[in-house]
């Protein structure tokens, strides 16, 4: 669980941003952000809609859908996730990285400072010009496997 002073400072970081890109923090934007800011799962847009109605009723699924693509266009938020999954997103702007669990679809971040320093190779650095690394580790967490062997 996230605690109460990473979402305080990830709200501040989202007002700073909706400002810089002109984007208008409107009631409903930001407690879609707040409830995204505030768990460690990497939602998709339906769980964050469902949690959002709870204290807004009237917010409509459409509008959390358009959100997170306006916060994804202007990196507030990133998408993760295995690319058979729904779209589940992440507002950890931090630099890190993702465990996947191919079973549970799980995600989980991690830090590596060996990661960061993964040289591009150069064909790849000649596609264009590389804004970001992101690693995505897929596997089988834990649970996963617990279950796998209490199965056998």
């Amino acid at each position: 669980m996230i605690n109460a002073r990473d979402i305080e400072k990830r709200m501040a970081a989202f007002g700073e941003l909706c400002r810089r890109h002109g984007i208008k923090a409107t009631h409903q934007r930001t407690e879609i952000y707040r409830e995204l800011a505030r768990t460690e799962e990497h939602p998709d847009a339906e769980s964050i809609y469902m949690r959002v109605r709870k204290r807004i009723p009237e917010v409509s699924l459409d509008t959390v859908y358009r959100a997170l693509r306006l916060f994804e266009d202007k990196g507030i938020i990133s998408r993760v996730g295995h690319r058979d999954d729904k779209a589940r997103f992440d507002a950890n702007t931090d630099r890190h990285h993702h465990f996947i669990c191919t079973k549970c679809r799980l995600v989980k971040d991690f830090y590596a400072d060996g990661l960061n320093a993964l040289p591009i190779p150069r064909d790849v650095g000649e596609m264009g010009a590389i804004g970001s690394v992101r690693v995505e580790v897929l596997g089988i967490c834990r649970a996963c496997q617990s279950k796998a062997a209490k199965g056998r």
